[in-house]
């Protein structure tokens, strides 16, 4: 049997034209933070939000009264959580190690892993404030050892979400800002009158804050180009349709524009779980979103064998996989393309984004080719250094550096070499001529 598509989600070509018009808003509205600061960003936060409050930044006061609103169970919660991320975050620090080695006698080198000293961590609004990705974004990067933690999250209801303010707090943010979309990232990126600049942004958000990371990239630094959610439901007949249209409906509800795909060898199971969706639907009480991102962007696959299964996921590379299989561990040994996976039907997709400890903030639009997710090693620099010992092995060095240099043409680069061998080699090496073999 040929691979079935059973449903299909949107064409290249309309996912093309709304990527355009997103660029070209968001290049306006950097140029006009960029020159016109933090009015710029007062204006935009009215328009978009209808929120222009004296400052942007919260108050010792006003965060602990956020903090206060909470029930103590409510914070127990954030908190489990957060040690949840704290602790994988540091186990994934202490697998980076600083190193020293004598590559050739009397030549070191080495290399040492150091924190980026600021960042900036988005945490999104809109139609669900998502307080982990606070645990994501902060958590993670005190674990890297980063010295300034701002974050902002955009109001929700016309003020800041408690919640939200109680995860940035607790998670170690050292200042706290209410506003969101491009005007955030455009006023927390380069700086404003009143906003210090910072070297990183990270975080998730919608296609525009996505795209604003992605044209200030190289000003700054980025985790990655997160898009709208995706998620991909790998099965066979040893689960049933109600598990699939569950997990499938999960992430569904992020947006109205969240490809779920379902990718199974039992065109039974597809079938059901076609049916079943429809079921979940009617009771969902997220259904008006979850229900048109399943019209227009979910996906059923239907293959013959595992091979094939792991082939369609590799060319999805989907930013969450869940495979709920015979044998699981089948994927992880094999499959090579995508964000996060979580590995039979005991876990979940939610499991991830909520409290398991494994960051949420994940590659999408097939940026899992050539990427991971969110972790502390993004908020590392691994820079390299290098010493020569001994006036042998400078002399040993430069002199294939100098011959190498011959080849490229690279006179003053090999004369750097060549005054090293005159010195420490005791060789009489013509200015600009390359050391004989």
């Amino acid at each position: 049997m040929a691979i079935q598509h059973l449903k299909h989600g949107p064409s290249a070509k309309a996912s093309s034209q709304e990527a355009a018009k997103v660029r070209d808003t968001v290049t306006a509205i950097l140029a006009d933070v960029a020159e016109r600061g933090d009015a710029a960003v007062a204006e935009l936060s009215g328009k978009f939000d209808h929120w222009q409050p004296a400052s942007f930044r919260l108050s010792e006061d006003e965060i602990a009264a956020c903090v206060r609103s909470l029930s103590p169970g409510q914070l127990d919660d954030i908190r489990f959580a957060q040690a949840q991320v704290r602790n994988f975050a540091q186990a994934q620090r202490e697998s980076l190690r600083d190193i020293e080695v004598e590559t050739l006698p009397g030549v070191v080198l080495g290399h040492k892993n150091m924190p980026v000293d600021s960042v900036a961590c988005y945490v999104p609004g809109g139609k669900f404030p998502l307080v982990a990705s606070a645990h994501m974004g902060v958590v993670t990067a005190k674990v890297a050892g980063v010295s300034r933690i701002i974050t902002a999250s955009p109001p929700v209801q016309g003020k800041p979400n408690p919640a939200v303010v109680a995860a940035m707090h607790l998670g170690g943010a050292d200042e706290i800002y209410t506003f969101g979309g491009v005007q955030a990232i455009a006023a927390m990126a380069p700086g404003t009158q009143t906003i210090d600049p910072v070297s990183m942004v990270v975080g998730p958000g919608n296609a525009f804050v996505a795209e604003a990371k992605r044209q200030l990239f190289g000003r700054i630094g980025i985790d990655l180009i997160a898009g709208p959610s995706e998620t991909l439901i790998i099965a066979d007949d040893s689960v049933d349709a109600e598990l699939c249209a569950t997990d499938l409906l999960g992430q569904a509800e992020h947006g109205f524009n969240t490809p779920a795909v379902l990718l199974t060898n039992s065109l039974k199971l597809a079938q059901e779980t076609m049916a079943e969706v429809e079921r979940i639907l009617e009771i969902l009480p997220t259904a008006n979103t979850a229900g048109v991102s399943w019209r227009d962007y979910g996906e059923v696959i239907v293959v013959d064998t595992l091979e094939e299964m792991v082939s369609e996921a590799d060319r999805l590379s989907s930013e969450h996989v869940q495979v709920m299989t015979r044998d699981p561990d089948y994927f992880l040994k094999h499959m090579k393309h995508y964000g996060a996976l979580f590995l039979g039907p005991r876990t979940n997709v939610a499991y991830g984004d909520k409290v398991i400890g494994t960051n949420h903030t994940l590659p999408t639009g097939k940026a899992a080719r050539y990427t991971g997710g969110l972790w502390v090693g993004k908020f590392i620099k691994t820079c390299t250094y290098q010493k020569v010992l001994t006036d042998e092995a400078s002399a040993m060095i430069g002199s294939y550096c100098s011959r190498l240099c011959a080849i490229e043409g690279m006179t003053a680069h090999g004369e750097q070499a060549n005054i090293r061998v005159r010195r420490y080699g005791h060789k009489d090496v013509p200015y600009g001529s390359a050391v004989p073999t």
